[in-house]
């Protein structure tokens, strides 16, 4: 053990002969863990605000839309729809791991109150509705039971709408006109944000979905329904309950296409979550790309530096050293350039993550394991890029050596 600590000593002292030189040899390793931490903590945080986002369109969801068949050997969207308010209810009833459903029925069209107008998308929906979509009334209520079956004209406002058309007031009680049809606001919802496509999901007008259907549509049939599973992990059961119902309902034969598609929010999120991962690992791959070049750049100055010190290492042998004393040195001189320049990364790189976060506001995630590993990746290069110089320090003729000018 002794003998270990003098030999990191002699080598610490190589080390600090050269202040310059090795600080510019570790610039390579700390650019480069840097840019591993930063990278990943931005990936991550991308990935975890696109999560969010999806869990913003409510716990567990589910859409049911109409209108896929096959015709002349190609499969449409968007056909007659043959989804009525009876399977939205058979549905709730008969699917036992669907906890809520909400039959929906959209429009759009101009909203105005006063002198004030905001065009907008009105849903039509069922008092469902806010459980589905796991979203609060943060003024006044939501409609109920009989303002559906009456086809009531009552409507609920996103925040987006409400701060458009009642800037300096409270809406509750007002009156707004769609498409010349007057409504009673007795809510608002809470803000809810962006949405996993940029959309603001705040910019909409609620209503039951029987109003929409008679008064602004003049239609008879729902445009699709949502649902939301018992559990998260009921989604896939109350995919497979609602497919198997609805084709009983509708008379699908075995071995033909159904009318109807079924997305989950677990869909949405795999294909979100791969495309980040993807993107996380090539921006770790990039950063990289920094730490192979500075390990490289640790080899090129070991090698010059066992050049340099030729016959200081041939006088160490003469005296009793051996070749794996001489090894042990020069590797504890490559492992301390890489940890003290991995160390200084880690630093930097969520110093950088944090100025990201503030300046741009970007959401970051910075966790334990990527500095490990980034830590750990620096170690590691140390010793690989350095073993090859060190082998070759330690495999040097005594004699030759103390020859060298």
């Amino acid at each position: 053990m002794k003998k270990f600590a003098t030999i990191t000593k002699v080598g610490l002292k190589a080390i600090t002969r050269n202040k310059m030189r090795s600080i510019l040899t570790a610039l390579g390793i700390i650019i480069g863990v840097a840019c591993v931490i930063a990278m990943i903590a931005v990936g991550r945080g991308a990935q975890a605000a696109v999560q969010s986002q999806i869990s913003s369109l409510g716990t567990n969801f589910l859409m049911v839309f109409p209108g896929i068949a096959t015709q002349f050997g190609a499969r449409i969207w968007g056909s007659d729809s043959k989804l009525t308010e009876e399977d939205a209810s058979a549905v709730r009833s008969e699917c036992p791991s669907v906890a809520y459903v909400s039959p929906s029925s959209r429009t759009g069209g101009q909203v105005i109150a006063g002198n004030l107008n905001w065009a907008t998308q009105i849903q039509g929906v069922g008092v469902e509705w806010p459980f589905v979509r796991s979203w609060n009334v943060e003024k006044g209520g939501f409609f109920g039971d009989s303002e559906v079956r009456s086809a009531a004209k009552v409507a609920v406002l996103g925040a987006t709408v409400a701060d458009a058309l009642f800037p300096q007031g409270d809406p509750i009680g007002q009156t707004i006109r769609i498409k010349n049809v007057p409504f009673r606001v007795i809510g608002v919802l809470e803000t809810k944000g962006g949405s996993v496509m940029g959309q603001d999901q705040d910019d909409v007008v609620v209503a039951p979905y029987t109003t929409v259907m008679k008064r602004l549509k003049g239609s008879n049939r729902i445009d699709m329904f949502v649902a939301s599973a018992v559990s998260r992990g009921a989604v896939a059961d109350a995919e497979k309950e609602i497919e198997a119902l609805l084709r009983q309902r509708h008379r699908i034969q075995p071995g033909q296409d159904s009318d109807f598609t079924i997305r989950s929010q677990r869909e949405i999120a795999q294909t979100a979550d791969q495309t980040s991962r993807q993107m996380s690992g090539l921006l770790a791959a990039i950063a990289s790309i920094s730490l192979l070049v500075g390990g490289i750049g640790i080899m090129n100055i070991m090698l010059v530096s066992v050049t340099e010190r030729t016959r200081e290492i041939g006088i160490r042998m003469a005296i009793g050293a051996k070749g794996r004393d001489i090894l042990t040195q020069f590797l504890i001189e490559a492992v301390a350039l890489s940890v003290a320049g991995g160390a200084i990364g880690i630093a930097l790189g969520v110093g950088v993550s944090r100025l990201l976060a503030w300046k741009q506001q970007w959401p970051i995630v910075l966790s334990g394991d990527a500095v490990l590993l980034s830590f750990g990746f620096a170690a590691a290069i140390g010793i690989f890029f350095g073993f090859y110089p060190a082998r070759k320090a330690a495999r040097l003729d005594p004699i030759e050596a103390l020859r060298y000018e």
